[in-house]
């Protein structure tokens, strides 16, 4: 995969809490630079959109753990999007799928998937799951026609492995982000059947990959 190519699969991200405007500025620049995506808080997407509108915008909803009312997340996602968001990743409700209630997942999810037109991404948090609350929450997204589903939101321990890619890319487009540091690695998730990475190591990926 030459650098060109990938660099369009990666989400360059930043997404900690001490983040600050100037903070999503430098990972638009990098983003703009190396021709990534860019993934950011919520709260920047509309300066965002206005200072980088060529770079492809993702942001958060739900984030980190997943436990706002269907309704703050429905809100949030329109918000996002009128804001100038162009894909979002949302959280699903980790303890509403361990306590068997996968029909309210399934709606969570669904909820947020009709009230934008652009594509959204579903952050399962592998790292919390068993593998098979993984395939239910995969069968969730895929039955509320999500366009995504992804490992990490990069606040729980552990972050994407090969074994959790493979899982659920035989639901849905996988996005594979926690722990995604250097162009091999990206390589394994790719390989494993990833179709996007999400990592704050953007430039460090795509500047070790071949220039052709």
């Amino acid at each position: 995969m030459n650098r060109d190519d990938l660099a369009a699969r990666i989400d360059h991200t930043v997404l900690g809490p001490e983040t600050t405007l100037a903070d999503v500025k430098s990972i638009l620049d990098d983003a703009d630079e190396w021709g990534m995506n860019a993934c950011i808080p919520p709260c920047y997407v509309a300066e965002a959109s206005e200072y980088a509108p060529d770079v492809l915008l993702a942001t958060v909803v739900g984030f980190p753990h997943g436990q706002n009312t269907t309704v703050a997340k429905r809100e949030e996602a329109v918000d996002a999007w009128q804001a100038g968001a162009d894909e979002l990743d949302m959280v699903i409700n980790v303890g509403r799928l361990k306590a068997g209630d996968d029909e309210a997942v399934t709606e969570d999810i669904s909820e947020v998937v009709a009230a934008v037109p652009i594509p959204v991404k579903v952050i399962i948090e592998t790292a919390l799951l068993t593998d098979d609350e993984k395939h239910r929450a995969c069968e969730a997204a895929a039955e509320a026609d999500a366009a995504f589903v992804k490992t990490s939101t990069g606040f729980a321990d552990g972050g994407a492995t090969v074994e959790d890619v493979e899982l659920m890319a035989e639901y849905l487009p996988v996005k594979a982000s926690g722990g995604v540091g250097s162009y091999e690695e990206a390589l394994a998730m790719f390989e494993a059947g990833a179709e996007r990475i999400g990592a704050s190591s953007g430039v460090e990926i795509v500047s070790g990959a071949p220039e052709t």
